[in-house]
């Protein structure tokens, strides 16, 4: 399995049937600075997210739209893939699952889990909510609607599909569970989905009809089934790293740390883990459950008007404001807040008056009194910083970070260098070289949060030179 030294990190695939939302970019950002401290720890990182394009959503907003499935997803994917680069994430793969590769390697999954004795075709009734391309019992619908899709009406499908038996890997799972008693993140997620498997586990539709839902994987040697699109979009954790043509390169890297929602725990940590056993590979290796990004505590939805754009934001305030507003405002692990006024007071009291600020005023001084650039060299991670990620907790982290930008600043206060030069011009000098060496340590360690900044910040240290505004006061 995985090199010691190497780690595999993956985002889940968004699905293409709208734009990138703030919670994508919540959940690529959190991802993006583990993968950033990895490498900075000297680890060779593979970090995969890409896009989910199949299921019956697809295909009805694609005939919405008068164009192919085909057309809908290659417009829809292009936009994620521009997506990931206005937000300077680090990705080392943006895998497709209408990918060619991905689509042989889902087809030998399911012939190797159906040799295994874990698919079977019956006929069956189900409630079913399109916008989460999930099966729906009744005590999880409210006034007869999704709660996460309210408007949309609950289908209720009746054919014959394949079903994969989920039901048959309760103790693997709850072996697993039990084992590993860390292998999801936070703890009260690690409960939640140990309780949900204590509960019972209860077999899964893997397929549709074609001829009522066409966008799909095909079924290996049956050509009247598509694959359901849970089925096929999980795969490509796997696929994305080789399986099943290129093993010395799916073992260099597996297991894989994932990051996910809360409103994918259920497929994540126990449907995807059961497969996984099915086809006889090891399970992921963790699982990093995020909550969701709100708006005066109700879920952003276009039909509320609190949807707040994160490329409007990124257009506005740089991007290096919406990645500090994810990883120190909003929770690493549970709902996080996102209002106009909340990320502008957030903005200028953190970014502008804070770390814009105190890089302004040693620079300034540096500039001024210094004659060549200070010596360098970067303390490196302070070990609660390193604590705080090797738990993946990004917002405890980022609020480390900030107490050493406050402490640098108070420093500061207390010195008075602007002062002390005048009256002893070595002493003035020397606490000056030894500001620029701190904010030098601040900025590589701020590299793997605000990268855009951090750079900044290294090169007018390098140069001794005072930047221009970080950050412009809004």
């Amino acid at each position: 399995m995985a090199e010691k030294n190497a780690v595999y990190l993956t985002t889940t695939l968004p699905y293409v049937n709208g734009k990138p939302h703030m919670g994508h970019a919540l959940e690529f950002v959190q991802a993006d600075v583990i993968a950033r401290y990895k490498r900075a720890q000297g680890y060779e990182v593979f970090f995969n997210t890409g896009t989910d394009e199949h299921g019956l959503k697809i295909y009805r907003m694609a005939e919405e739209e008068g164009i192919s499935p085909e057309e809908y997803v290659n417009r829809n994917a292009k936009v994620f893939d521009t997506f990931r680069d206005k937000l300077q994430l680090s990705f080392d793969n943006f895998i497709r699952t209408t990918d060619p590769h991905h689509k042989a390697a889902a087809q030998a999954f399911w012939t190797t889990c159906f040799k295994n004795g874990d698919i079977y075709k019956k006929m069956y009734s189900v409630k079913y909510c399109v916008g989460c391309e999930l099966e729906k019992t009744e005590s999880e619908l409210v006034n007869s609607e999704c709660p996460m899709h309210p408007g949309k009406k609950i289908e209720t499908i009746e054919e014959e599909n394949y079903f994969f038996r989920f039901s048959k890997y309760e103790k693997p799972l709850l072996e697993l569970y039990a084992r590993q008693p860390g292998f999801v993140i936070p703890e009260s997620r690690m409960k939640e989905i140990t309780k949900f498997v204590e509960g019972g586990l209860k077999d899964f539709s893997i397929s549709r009809i074609k001829e009522k839902m066409p966008w799909g994987v095909a079924v290996p040697n049956d050509d009247r089934h598509a694959m359901y699109v849970w089925f096929d979009a999980l795969v490509n954790y796997i696929s994305a790293i080789g399986w099943p043509t290129d093993m010395e390169r799916f073992n260099r890297w597996w297991p894989v740390v994932q990051f996910a929602g809360k409103d994918n725990l259920r497929q994540q940590s126990a449907m995807w883990q059961a497969m996984l056993f099915s086809a006889g590979l090891p399970p992921s290796k963790k699982i990093i459950i995020h909550g969701f990004v709100t708006s005066k505590g109700q879920k952003m939805s276009k039909s509320i008007g609190n949807v707040v754009d994160p490329l409007a934001v990124v257009e506005e305030y740089g991007v290096d404001a919406l990645r500090y507003y994810l990883v120190r405002e909003i929770s690493t692990f549970e709902d996080g807040d996102f209002t106009d006024e909340q990320f502008k007071e957030a903005y200028n009291a953190n970014l502008a008056n804070g770390i814009g600020n105190l890089t302004a005023r040693i620079m300034k001084m540096a500039e001024t009194h210094l004659e060549r650039p200070a010596s360098l060299q970067a303390q490196g991670f302070s070990s609660t910083l390193t604590d705080a990620l090797e738990a993946y907790d990004v917002q405890r982290a980022a609020n480390i970070l900030w107490e050493d930008i406050g402490n640098l600043d108070r420093y500061i206060q207390e010195t008075q260098p602007f002062k002390l030069v005048k009256e002893d011009r070595e002493k003035g000098v020397a606490v000056i070289e030894k500001l620029v060496m701190d904010l030098y340590t601040i900025a590589s360690m701020l590299v793997l949060f605000l990268p855009e900044t951090a750079e900044k910040i290294k090169t007018a240290i390098e140069s001794n030179k005072m930047p221009e505004a970080l950050f412009v006061r809004k």
